[in-house]
């Protein structure tokens, strides 16, 4: 059974880098991104996913990794 796109089942249209609750689901123990199998998202959904991710890096929401 193919896993459903997180995002387009909730009807969240804009991934936002400021909500780390939802971005946090998609990262491993490690504080890695998660592949697209795993995750079970669309190829334009992991890119806005992975960009969100990086922007919330870069403000300080989110480790770069994690131990």
């Amino acid at each position: 059974m193919k896993k459903q796109d997180y995002f387009k089942q909730n009807s969240i249209n804009f991934i936002d880098y400021k909500d780390t609750e939802i971005l946090v689901k998609f990262l491993n123990p490690h504080a890695r991104i998660l592949s697209r199998k795993k995750t079970g998202l669309t190829a334009g959904s992991q890119r806005d996913l992975s960009q969100a991710i990086k922007r919330a890096r870069f403000m300080g929401l989110l480790p770069y990794v994690s131990r």
